[in-house]
């Protein structure tokens, strides 16, 4: 089972994610939900750097990835930080609606 964890501020707006473990769809090297989960997890560290110039410290190790925006972010700079966020986030829910019984997502 792969759970996410969505992080938010105490207003409620996304500051990050985490995933945790692997999904056990299929044998290690054909599964798709597991390397779906990872490619967007990736794409969103990356996209946060690349296209919201935003610089995280994403923390990485097997089965693990975590990433959280940093303190006082420019209003232009979390503006496209939740962009990022939000699409990947739903990308997530999607997945986790296909495989229920692999991914969980918690907010």
């Amino acid at each position: 089972m792969t759970s996410i964890r969505i992080y938010r501020n105490r207003r409620g707006r996304l500051r990050g994610f985490s995933v945790i473990g692997h999904t056990g769809s299929a044998p290690a090297g054909g599964d798709i939900v597991c390397a779906g989960i990872s490619a967007l997890a990736q794409t969103a560290v990356n996209a946060l750097e690349t296209v919201g110039r935003i610089k995280t410290t994403p923390h990485i190790g097997e089965g693990y990835l975590s990433v959280r925006l940093p303190r006082g972010l420019a209003a232009r700079e979390l503006h496209r930080a939740r962009i990022i966020l939000r699409t990947v986030r739903q990308g997530f829910i999607d997945i986790a609606a296909s495989y229920p019984h692999h991914v969980r997502v918690s907010q």
